[in-house]
């Protein structure tokens, strides 16, 4: 397994009225985060807040090329990002219990915090596929270039790890520096990572090795 430290490129915000970041995803332009009760929508290049959705938002985000997706309680909501409307829920797998989300080969990646899990879910259904265990509490979960990646956050300990998507064997790990937690994470499907700061109410680029 390679070990490095993660080169954290630049760090957004903390934002006003912002206490906690949850999840993070990227439509390709924009970082969309959760903080509670909004999706904000952050240009990466200038680091402003271009809009906000009002829609309950605590946990993962992601979002498939046309729709967000966000982690409310117990139920996954399918949001058309012009208008901020809901479309459709489907139930999450940890019951309340979620953490990170992403979307890769048409179905849904659930990460499930203190239940060390991440589980592949039908977008349609919300029936699990297939699951894969880790060996640390999961926040954010990401696809890239093939490559299945998640966050650990584990008292002040934190890093993102890629993981074999059969196994759940850990084959990468970046470390981030003490206190620095990831609760989010989304690929630019480039060479950056954003990750969600937590209570730091910040959003940081990480670089991908």
């Amino acid at each position: 397994m390679k070990h490095s430290a993660a080169e954290i490129i630049r760090e957004y915000g903390p934002f006003p009225d912002v206490d906690d970041v949850h999840g993070v995803t990227f439509d390709g332009q924009q970082v969309w985060f959760a903080t509670g009760d909004r999706l904000n929508a952050l240009d990466p290049e200038s680091g402003n807040v271009m809009r906000s959705l009002d829609i309950a938002a605590d946990a993962g985000t992601a979002f498939d090329g046309t729709h967000l997706y966000q982690i409310a309680g117990a139920k996954i909501c399918k949001i058309d990002p012009k208008t901020g409307e809901v479309i459709a829920t489907i139930p999450a797998p940890g019951n309340g219990g979620d953490s990170g989300l992403a979307w890769a080969e048409g179905s849904l990646w659930v990460g499930q915090h203190r239940g060390r899990k991440i589980h592949q879910v039908d977008a349609e259904t919300g029936a699990v596929l297939r699951t894969i265990e880790s060996d640390r509490f999961v926040t954010g979960v990401t696809w890239v270039d093939g490559e299945l990646w998640h966050g650990t956050w584990d008292d002040r300990e934190s890093d993102l790890r890629r993981i074999d998507p059969k196994t759940g064997d850990v084959l990468e790990r970046l470390n981030m520096p003490p206190g620095t937690g990831v609760s989010g994470l989304e690929s630019d499907g480039r060479d950056r990572f954003f990750c969600g700061g937590g209570s730091s109410g910040t959003v940081r680029a990480v670089h991908r090795p």
